[in-house]
Order: structure tokens, then sequence, then C-alpha cells
């Protein structure tokens, strides 16, 4: 059986599973095998995703099921990526997720951490049911899409967060993945209207000055407003590499900044993370350094997502 909900379209024989690990074939029925088993379940800021630009100074419900079709070496989740449902996983039903992000208090819920394409079963009932009650969705995802689920699901989710790694050639031999599909898939989704974000992990002495030149090209010609642009530390398969140094991701962000791209952002760094009117460069939105807080009065520089001082339009979603 052909499983859709990735680009690899796994061809999935009676007692088999496909790439993820996750989609499984059991007397003739294709199935997500940890479908409502979250791995963990915490209410976080929204700019942990990283979203800077989508509900500022807000809380999101975030979820995550085990599982991924990707096996990047230098994985900073991988004990839920790289793995299938524990026994410490609790049971959710999509119903009781929405109750209890109600009962929390929250505008939102987030499916991240780990890749919610391969378990976009629970991600598109919860989403249903989120949307009748008012709630917001969001995607953290590496963004490798079928052309099926990416029919499915911009409807349902307000706002994907979407990593796109590297080129073509780190795709291959870091991620065991395909760029094609990312590049596709974040098109699709602004081409539709999404709010779309998009991160890049920079890993010093693999990432270069080219590579970040031509991912700022390909996503500017895409629409794209927001690039998140972060710092590696050592983890997974990459525990013997050193962490990204401050200097180069301040390099590369002054190399992504020629792209033309409105909003970068640095991550996992001690610099500015604040947002800037990209026309009249006041200081727009302030966020903490260590707890990604968003300093509410700030948000007072924004009316109607239009900067107070000069009045040009910010993107994205603030209310």
């Amino acid at each position: 059986m052909i499983c859709n909900f990735c680009y690899r379209a796994c061809d999935i024989k009676e007692g088999g599973e496909g790439y993820c690990h996750v989609r499984k074939v059991h007397d003739n029925h294709l199935y997500s095998s940890g479908y409502g088993y979250l791995d963990a379940l915490d209410i976080d800021p929204v700019e942990k995703k990283p979203l800077y630009h989508f509900l500022p100074g807000t809380k999101t419900l975030s979820v995550v099921e085990a599982g991924c079709n990707y096996h990047c070496d230098f994985c900073q989740n991988w004990q839920l990526s790289q793995s299938e449902k524990s026994s410490n996983s609790t049971f959710v039903t999509p119903e009781k997720l929405v109750e209890l992000a109600l009962q929390f208090k929250v505008p939102s819920i987030s499916f991240t951490y780990s890749e919610p394409i391969v378990w976009q079963d629970y991600v598109i009932n919860t989403s249903i049911l989120a949307k009748k009650e008012g709630l917001k969705t969001i995607m953290v995802t590496n963004g490798s899409f079928s052309k099926e689920s990416l029919k499915v699901l911009y409807p349902l989710i307000d706002a994907f967060n979407i990593d796109l790694k590297g080129d073509a050639a780190y795709y291959k031999r870091v991620c065991n993945g395909d760029i094609e599909p990312v590049l596709n898939g974040i098109e699709y989704m602004v081409e539709k209207g999404c709010h779309v974000e998009v991160t890049t992990l920079l890993i010093e002495n693999i990432h270069t000055e080219t590579i970040i030149k031509n991912l700022g090209k390909a996503l500017k010609q895409r629409g794209v407003n927001v690039w998140h642009l972060t710092r590696f530390f050592p983890s997974y398969k990459m525990k013997d590499r050193a962490e990204t140094s401050e200097k180069f991701l301040a390099n590369m962000i002054n190399i992504a900044s020629a792209s033309g791209i409105p909003y970068i952002y640095g991550g996992n760094t001690s610099s500015v993370y604040s947002t800037f009117c990209s026309n009249c460069k006041r200081e727009l939105i302030l966020r903490d350094r260590i707890d990604y807080s968003v300093r509410k009065e700030s948000l007072r520089n924004l009316e109607n997502g239009y900067c107070i001082y000069c009045n040009n339009p910010i993107y994205g979603v603030f209310d």
C-alpha cells in the first residue's frame, strides 16, 4: 500500500513499515502506529517554535508523537524523532487535546519537536476540532510534504515553521533527504497565504557563505519574509563537533541580509531577538534573550499590523 503522507511515497507491504517506522500495514490496513500517543505536552512561548511574527507574546500548547522521515546526523530532538511510541507515551484523543488547550487558555496548538508530517492523521483530526473552537494551529516541520498532504494541510494549519537545512548535497549527505519537496512546500504554502517562517540550523565548517547566499535567493524568490538562522550545538551523531560560534552566526546573518528577506533573526544566541520595522528601522517588538518572552508594552508599537512610526505593514498575524 502506498503511503501519501510525505514525498517518499513508501510502498508498504503487509506486516511492513515505511521509512519513518510510524506508518505500517496490518490486515491490509495502513495506519500510524503511534496515533494519539504523545511523548510530550508542554506550554511554550510561541517564539520558541520559532515563530516571531505569529501571535507574538502568546503561549502555545506543544505536542509531539515519535517519528521522522529524515535521519539527520545533527538532530537536536533525536530522542523523539528517531524512536517509536514508548512505554512513557500518554494516549490523548484529539478531543481531549483541544479540551486541554481551552482549559489552559492558550490561543494555539503546536505540532512540533519530531516530524508531524508522519503523524499528520492526528494533526488533521485535531486541527479540524481546534478550528471549531476558534483555536489556531501551528506545524513545525521539515517540509517534506507529498503533493496530497500539501492540499490537505494548508486549510487546517494557520502557521508553519519549515526547516530549510542546507543545499541539495547537504540534504543527501547529512539528512538522508531531498531539498526539492521542501522548496516546493514552502512555495505552495506561501502562495496559499499561510503564515510561513523558515529556519536553518547553521553548522560551522559545513554551511558556507555560498550556501547561505543561494538559500536566501531561493527563499526570496518564493516570497518568504521571515528567516531564522540558529546556532548548532553538539547532538546525536555530531556530538564531537564544536558548537557554532557567535562570530560565524553574525557573519551568516550579514550574508543572509543581502537576500532582501525583510526579517532575519539569530537563534540560540546572545544577540538581539527584537523585531525592527523593515522601513524606518525602529525597534517594534522586544524579546527576552533567555525565555523568549515578549515585553508586552512593545506590542503597542504595532497597530493593526502596521508600524506606528511610519505606517509600514509588518508581515505577520498579530491578533
